[in-house]
């Protein structure tokens, strides 16, 4: 399979890719993507201190149709996808060699909508819009059009969503809540729990004085979330206040602070198994991006 270039930087060593050609120049031969491999997990391995695991290791400048990346899955065999925001378009990258593997797509005619969140359970997609709806898919190959079941969570009214991720000790998808909409959440970071065993939604609370903690934020509004594989904690990801928030599944503040390196407009966050913290950003000023970091 042909896997498309982007262009790239890995940090810790200060390397820059050539970016991307015309033609069969496109596709990148397969001993320069081992080798962007081998770089990645060398400052991996020298990310050894708090000051290290810090600073971004790796950082993938993305193409043109990935400009609105939102949020990002892994599956459990360890590939990245995400989805970008306005159409059902899922991507599958290589975040070690900074490649574009496939593009596949939601629905006979694409959906359009705003779409916020990605997760994976099994070998079953959830993609969630905006208004609360959950769309859930199987992966599909490279240009192929895949079937979808609709739920409605009936949970519009109370929040506009953006972001979610699937907890296994639930059998939940957690949802979170970027702007609540009912007046008894003022003050609050709202996030559901969608159970698969039943549908049945349940919500949950922190008060935004423990989850600001110490940092300068008036309130905090996250664009997604993700479950730590190595201790089930969630953590959280907030464009506007850059900030990077982990909590226990009992909504405990473990950590609240900023977001380190470089990030415009933060929308998607991921940990990887071998610890590996992933962030997207949309294009501003810039291209969309994802950065690596060193985790925890």
């Amino acid at each position: 399979m042909r896997r498309f270039c982007f262009t790239a930087a890995i940090i810790a060593m200060l390397h820059v890719g050539a970016g991307c050609r015309s033609g069969d120049e496109t596709a990148l031969d397969s001993a320069s993507l081992e080798a962007r491999a081998a770089r990645l997990n060398e400052s991996l391995a020298n990310a050894d201190s708090t000051e290290a695991r810090d600073e971004p290791i790796a950082r993938w400048l993305l193409p043109p149709e990935l400009a609105e990346i939102s949020g990002l899955a892994l599956t459990p065999d360890g590939r990245l996808f995400a989805h970008e925001d306005e159409t059902a378009q899922i991507t599958e990258i290589d975040y070690r060699r900074g490649t574009v593997i496939k593009h596949f797509f939601v629905g006979k005619e694409t959906l359009h909508g705003d779409f916020e969140g990605l997760t994976c359970v099994g070998d079953r997609f959830f993609l969630l819009s905006s208004e609360g709806t959950l769309y859930e898919f199987q992966e599909g190959a490279e240009g192929e059009r895949v079937d979808y079941k609709a739920h409605d969570t009936h949970l519009g009214k109370e929040c506009e969503f953006e972001g979610l991720a699937y907890d296994s000790t639930a059998n939940a998808i957690i949802l979170a809540c970027k702007n609540p909409g009912l007046k008894e959440f003022k003050g609050m970071m709202v996030m559901y729990r969608y159970s698969l065993d039943g549908g049945e939604t349940s919500e949950f609370t922190v008060p935004y004085s423990e989850a600001i903690g110490k940092n300068n934020w008036k309130q905090l509004r996250p664009t997604d979330i993700t479950v730590d594989p190595s201790n089930g904690n969630y953590v959280l990801v907030a464009a506007q206040e850059k900030a990077l928030l982990s909590i226990t599944e009992g909504g405990d503040v473990v950590f609240s602070r900023p977001l380190g390196g470089r990030h415009p407009q933060a929308e998607g966050v991921a940990i990887t198994r071998d610890h590996i913290l992933i962030v997207s950003d949309e294009s501003t000023n810039t291209a969309a991006s994802i950065t690596l970091y060193r985790w925890p």
